[in-house]
C-alpha cells in the first residue's frame, strides 16, 4: 500500500515543497512559543498560575 502512495505521490509535480512548508510552519511556531514563554513577564505567569485556586471567582450552582 505505501508502495502505490509513494508511487502516485511522486506522480504529482511540485509535491515536494509540502514536506518543506510543513516543517517550516512547525519549526516558526515552535520557536515562536518558546520565545513567548521565555520573554512573559513574571506578573503575568503568576496571576495566570493562580486562576484554578482563585474561588472567589467560581460560580458554582
Amino acid at each position: 500500500m505505501l508502495k502505490y502512495i509513494k508511487d502516485h505521490m511522486e506522480s504529482i509535480t511540485g509535491i515536494e515543497i509540502y514536506p518543506i512548508i510543513s516543517l517550516l510552519i512547525f519549526f516558526i511556531f515552535f520557536v515562536a512559543l518558546f520565545w513567548w514563554v521565555i520573554s512573559a513577564k513574571k506578573d503575568y505567569i503568576k496571576t495566570v498560575s493562580n486562576i484554578p485556586l482563585d474561588n472567589q471567582n467560581n460560580n458554582i450552582l
